[in-house]
Parts: C-alpha cells; structure tokens; sequence
C-alpha cells in the first residue's frame, strides 16, 4: 500500500440508494417490461419480478436513485488528527448531485486529490456516474475515467486493498471493522432498511446519521490498514 498519500487530499464518502419507486407495482409498464428483461435469468418460481425489485431496485442505478452522500475528510491539528463530516441528502436527486460536484470541482479538482471508499470502483463511483449523466449533468475530473489509463485514475477502494489481487471475494465493511476491532456505534437500521425509512417514515435525516457512520468506519479502516492510529471519538463532528 502507499504510505505517501498525504490524508488531508483523500475525500472519502458512502451513499445511500433507494428503488425510484417504493414498490414494483408503482413502476410504469415500460419500465417493468426493462427491470424484468434485465433481471429475466435472476426470476423463477421462487423468486419473482416483485421480489427482486425489493432486493435489486436500489442497488441498480437505471432504477434507482441516490439520496444521500456523505463524505469525511482528515485534517491533523494542534489536537491531533480531526474527521469533519459533511453530507448532501435531498429528496431530489439532481439537487444533491449539483451540490457534491460542486464541492468536488471546488476542492478537489487538481491530481493530487483522490476519493476512497469501501466496494467504492464497483459500487459508489460507477452509481454516482451514471446517476449524474442521467440527471444531465457532466461529470467532473476526478470521476471522469475517459481516455484515463489505469494509473491516472484517483480511486482508492478499502475492499480493494484488501484483496491484495485477490478477486474471489466481497468482504464487507462490518466485517473488515469487526476483525480489526475497529468500534462502530450500534446502529437501529442497516442498508435493508434504507427504502422502508425513506418511504414509510420519511425520515431522511435518520438515513444521513447511519450513511455518516459508515463514513466513520471507513476512515477508521483505512487508517487501520496503514498501519495508523484511530481518530478520537472526541475529534469526529459533522457539519451536517
């Protein structure tokens, strides 16, 4: 691994997807037609076309929709080093989007600043992508993979790190934080129940407090695997 990245230059960030809508009963004829031929190997007897929108429906960007992203960022001061969180979460998509390029295009816009997550290159960066050109809005540099070769690419991925070339295996966050006995707080939903919060309870904010938490456990992770100190739970605070 890299011991040189200077930490105050990573952005790291989670988000959280639901379906675009809550139940597939809800979606319009063409749209089921599409969600049942890209699913139409996944269907059978025991699993329908309903079931696997509740499972599939947020997780696939053509029929899901972020509603958060929550980022942290380290600093080291005088107290030691710091975690600043920060999230955009909105009920329209578009409008969170536009708010984190331009955080992006503002900060984070030359080749020394990178972006990390956890399953981040299969899940995160590619959602976000295509979440963007379908809300008609370009991507910026530090996403935009076009005519970049693989060296030129500022994306660092926790899941990655840990496969050390290894490509059999997903190894969750949860998992990863627990046999590094790396302290998460108890959380009352997991990303199961993001849709069931967002639709029924309508409540967003409980959502950016859970997506914010990954978010810690991210940075804890990374600075775990480089062989580093754990940030104080006293220097964590969000701006959100």
């Amino acid at each position: 691994m890299n011991t040189k990245i200077a930490l105050d230059k990573i952005l790291f960030l989670d988000i959280e997807t639901i379906p675009q809508t809550y139940q597939y009963i809800d979606l319009d004829e063409k749209t089921k037609e599409l969600f049942n031929a890209k699913n139409r190997f996944a269907q059978n007897e025991e699993k329908s076309f309903e079931m696997l929108y509740n499972e599939k429906g947020s997780i696939l960007s053509e029929f899901g929709k972020i509603i958060c992203i929550s980022i942290g960022m380290v600093h080291k001061t005088t107290l030691g080093r710091t975690m600043r969180l920060k999230s955009f979460a909105h009920d329209d998509e578009e409008t969170l989007l536009k708010q984190f390029k331009k955080l992006l295009e503002d900060h984070y816009n030359t080749n020394d600043h990178l972006l990390c997550g956890h399953n981040a290159k299969e899940f995160d960066f590619p959602y976000i992508c295509r979440r963007m050109l379908i809300n008609g809005i370009s991507l910026p540099q530090i996403l935009d993979l076009g005519g970049k070769k693989p060296w030129e690419i500022k994306h660092i991925d926790t899941m990655e790190m840990w496969k050390f070339g290894d490509y059999k295996a997903y190894t969750s966050l949860s998992l990863l934080c627990h046999v590094f006995h790396i302290p998460t707080p108890k959380d009352d939903i997991t990303g199961a129940d993001v849709a069931r919060v967002y639709y029924e309870e309508k409540d967003l904010n409980r959502i950016r407090i859970y997506c914010e938490k990954d978010v810690i456990a991210l940075i804890q992770l990374y600075l775990k695997m480089k062989g580093e100190e754990l940030i104080l739970e006293g220097n964590i605070s969000s701006a959100s």
